[in-house]
């Protein structure tokens, strides 16, 4: 099956209907073509595929790799090698690093940590100052 391409702005606002009209003050990220705000930070060596997006004050390092509909945003910080992808949201000051994958609908928020190898999917929500690390999995309708 052949991926769809998402060459233009108007093509990511069907995708992320919050997205203004204008794509002013936001850019492509040279490492996979996905859409990164001005205002938020991320290093070469991460990879942002074109479906997903990088706002306000977000910070991606090292290897990780945002795809799918992810979103991050916040002061939220993704490093290591990382991956969000799905329709995953990461926001607040939450901070995702090692080798911790983040996906489907799951929302990681206020100042929680993933580490190590954890994997949290589903529905499941991370908040506040949770600390899920090592090899847990956390899935379904989970709220922590």
């Amino acid at each position: 099956m052949k991926r769809k391409t998402v060459d233009s702005w108007a093509s990511i606002r069907k995708i992320h209907k919050w997205l203004p009209e204008a794509s002013t003050g936001w850019h492509r990220h040279l490492n996979g073509g996905g859409w990164v705000e001005d205002t938020a930070k991320v290093e070469d060596t991460a990879k942002i595929e074109e479906t997903a997006l990088v706002s306000g004050e977000a910070w991606i390092s090292g290897k990780a790799r945002i795809s799918g509909k992810a979103r991050i945003y916040g002061e939220a910080q993704i490093s290591g090698k990382a991956q969000i992808y799905g329709e995953a949201q990461i926001s607040g000051k939450a901070q995702i690093s090692g080798e911790a994958r983040i996906s489907g609908k799951a929302w990681i928020s206020g100042k929680a940590r993933i580490s190590g190898k954890a994997r949290i999917y589903g529905k499941a929500w991370i908040y506040g100052e949770a600390q899920i690390s090592g090899k847990a999995w956390i899935y379904g309708d989970t709220k922590i």
